[in-house]
């Protein structure tokens, strides 16, 4: 029993290691010449050259409502998510004790106001007085002191009474722009306090018109294209392409219209914004978009390569070259954009090499491949394959009845 146990582990040990040498040699082709892979050269093409960067949208004008007085929250006056023009009426605070500090002042006005006109007849009655040695120089000196004082007092009385104006003209919040009004923050009833760093948000306000595509662009990218000055008018604006999550391609156009002043140490990247017609409102702040980028150079002579011939490894991009020596060489790419069923590479390849475009997958660097031009395996299979039409039927062997024929009906039965 253990010999016959031991002669069935040597057995699947053969097999095993039959399996794995057959794995080995499945990559190649039954002439034992390398791996069958398609092959297509990398050729020179006029292209406009041009760059994808991931973007956000963001509203052109933004406001968080805050309110300027503290108070209590009478009344809501907007529907959550709707259109709003400016001026509009949005909350209300309870103004009756800003309405009592407006009575209060104008009344400590109209007091002082009496006084100082008490005090300037007075002034008169003593300058006459003076005139005829009736009285002192010190009681003249008192009286105009008095006068200026209460003019004095008079205008910080109407100081008080303009601010106390002001917070009654607080207890109506107002929206500080047209667009779209977000949901009430704090409700009817509740108290808001304003002496504290930051008064607490009522609501929020994006604009709806125009919006703006932010995305950062490379140093390379920011040289390459001459970006300096490019967000002006004066300077010249770009065309911006635009595609929005889940769209093909770039359907939306924009206008680029700021390039920052610096280059973002930390990230290497500066900052542009275009800017994107939405008429319609469909678009909202905080969408992921893509912008693409041209050259305002116009067309270039580029590199390009069939777009399935461009590998990922991680966080780059590789193609394999086949040489003279028929083995795959590991080639690391820099490419960019994609024209049509083609790939621009910017750097790694020369025009006239072979890449491996079929078969990209089954081989490694340095492994012997057994190259073929683009096409030619296509059109060699489509060669040996005939229609079923096209085949004659096969004629049964001799003295025997054709199996799918049927047999002729007869009258008899």
């Amino acid at each position: 029993m253990r010999l016959s146990g031991l002669f069935v582990l040597v057995a699947l040990a053969a097999a095993v290691a039959a399996c794995g040498k057959k794995e080995e040699g499945g990559g190649a082709s039954a002439g034992g010449e390398g791996t069958a892979v398609t092959l297509a050269p990398a050729r020179l093409q006029a292209v406009v050259a041009s760059q994808e960067f991931p973007a956000r949208l963001e509203a052109v004008e933004a406001v968080a409502v805050r309110s300027r007085i503290t108070g209590y929250i009478q009344e809501i006056h907007f529907s959550q998510g709707s259109e709003v023009r400016r001026g509009d009426l949005l909350v209300s605070i309870d103004a009756r004790p800003v309405q009592a500090r407006v009575a209060r002042a104008e009344a400590e006005s109209a007091a002082l106001q009496t006084r100082l006109e008490l005090a300037r007849i007075e002034l008169a009655r003593t300058e006459k007085l003076m005139a005829s040695q009736a009285t002192s120089q010190r009681e003249l000196d008192e009286k105009a002191a008095a006068v200026r004082d209460l003019e004095a007092s008079i205008k910080a009385a109407q100081a008080a009474l303009e601010a106390a104006r002001l917070d009654l003209s607080y207890t109506r919040i107002t929206a500080p722009i047209s667009g779209r009004v977000g949901k009430a923050e704090i409700t009817a009833g509740n108290f808001v306090q304003t002496e504290g760093p930051e008064s607490p948000v009522l609501t929020t306000i994006v604009s709806s018109g125009p919006i703006y595509v932010t995305f950062d662009v490379d140093e390379r990218t920011f040289v390459q294209y001459g970006l300096k000055g490019r967000g002006t008018a004066k300077g010249g604006r770009l065309p911006v392409a635009v595609g929005l999550a889940g769209e093909q391609g770039f359907p939306h156009r924009a206008t680029l219209v700021y390039v920052d002043n610096r280059v973002d140490q930390d990230a290497g990247n500066v900052r542009c914004r275009a800017l994107l017609d939405n008429r319609d409102g469909a678009l909202v702040p905080g969408l992921y978009a893509r912008v693409r980028l041209s050259d305002p150079a116009g067309e270039a002579e580029a590199v390009v390569v069939p777009d399935a011939a461009v590998g990922t490894d991680q966080d780059r991009k590789f193609v394999y070259v086949v040489g003279a020596d028929r083995k795959a060489a590991y080639r690391p790419v820099r490419i960019a954009q994609a024209v049509g069923s083609e790939r621009v590479v910017l750097e790694g390849l020369k025009a006239g090499e072979q890449v491996i475009v079929n078969g990209l997958m089954r081989v490694r660097p340095g492994q012997p491949v057994n190259p073929a031009p683009e096409g030619a395996a296509a059109g060699a299979k489509a060669a040996t394959e005939k229609p079923a039409a096209d085949q004659p039927p096969e004629k049964p062997p001799a003295g025997k009845p054709a199996a799918d024929k049927p047999a002729a009906a007869s009258g008899k039965p």
